[in-house]
């Protein structure tokens, strides 16, 4: 069983027991479950710019502890001063160190950013357990639902005012995977069954995603050159959490890295 497998497995455990704790209707009655949300798609899409979408990440599995010193209240409103144009926030406890109070206090501090709950949803509780914490977009992860998962949690996602986020590694997985109720797709240039990192696979598959989709690029993304490349290939956002989370202010790492692509662009003559 490979640490992806071993991810899922616990998650359906986790959401039978979260289910007997709350209910549906409970859900529908948090304070964040009936306030409108922030759709990240339209953002993106009206950008001119590449766009930064900064993640808080305490630690991960194939990293261990990557920052635990810092509180997600403070990073994310650093990320947000710093020009971000939206934030991820994990709330997968076992394997990345995250959780619901995590994204609660992110949600508190920043109350008009698009927000994503990084998790990985397998069930339509989920759906409902993101929009009460507040969250603006979800992520449906191709690797671990079938295509006909990922038509019904995108299509109910939709009918709760979600975006969708949907995340890809190949090309198999993209088009098997990929329909309307999607608004970004989200190529992940690391494969969660190695965890080893490649830029080109964000090139490749570039091309074989309909524009009406706004693309964004994860993982392996830590300069300015390979943003504005992958910005020349049709990709819009990037989203970023290790890079940042490692050093000792997150924010500061953020506010570097866009004086970096300012500068670099300005040199770029194919830019523009």
């Amino acid at each position: 069983m490979n640490i992806l497998e071993k991810i899922i497995a616990r998650k359906k455990i986790e959401v039978l027991e979260s289910k007997k704790e709350k209910s549906f209707s409970d859900l529908e009655k948090e304070i964040y479950f009936s306030k409108s949300t922030h759709s990240l798609a339209k953002a993106l899409r009206a950008a001119t710019n590449p766009q930064i979408i900064s993640e808080f990440k305490r630690k991960s599995p194939s990293k261990g502890i990557i920052n635990d010193q810092v509180s997600p209240e403070v990073v994310t409103r650093d990320y947000v001063n710093a020009g971000a144009v939206a934030l991820s926030v994990l709330t997968d406890t076992d394997f990345f160190g995250g959780s619901f109070n995590d994204f609660r206090k992110a949600r508190e501090a920043n109350p008009s950013i698009p927000m994503l709950r990084k998790d990985f949803i397998v069930d339509e509780y989920q759906l409902f357990e993101a929009k009460a914490i507040g969250a603006d977009v979800i992520l449906l992860i191709a690797a671990c639902l079938t295509p006909q998962a990922v038509a019904f949690l995108s299509h109910r996602a939709h009918e709760l005012g979600l975006d969708v986020l949907l995340e890809v590694h190949n090309e198999e997985e993209l088009l098997e995977t990929l329909n309307d109720s999607v608004d970004i797709v989200g190529v992940n240039n690391r494969n969660l069954k190695t965890f080893e990192t490649a830029i080109e696979t964000s090139v490749a598959l570039s091309s074989l995603i309909p524009d009406s989709f706004v693309k964004i690029s994860e993982s392996g993304l830590k300069d300015a050159e390979t943003i504005i490349r992958l910005y020349q290939n049709g990709y819009k956002g990037f989203l970023i959490g290790e890079t940042f989370m490692k050093t000792v202010n997150p924010g500061a790492a953020l506010a570097d890295l866009q004086k970096d692509i300012t500068q670099h662009s300005n040199l770029n003559p194919l830019f523009l």
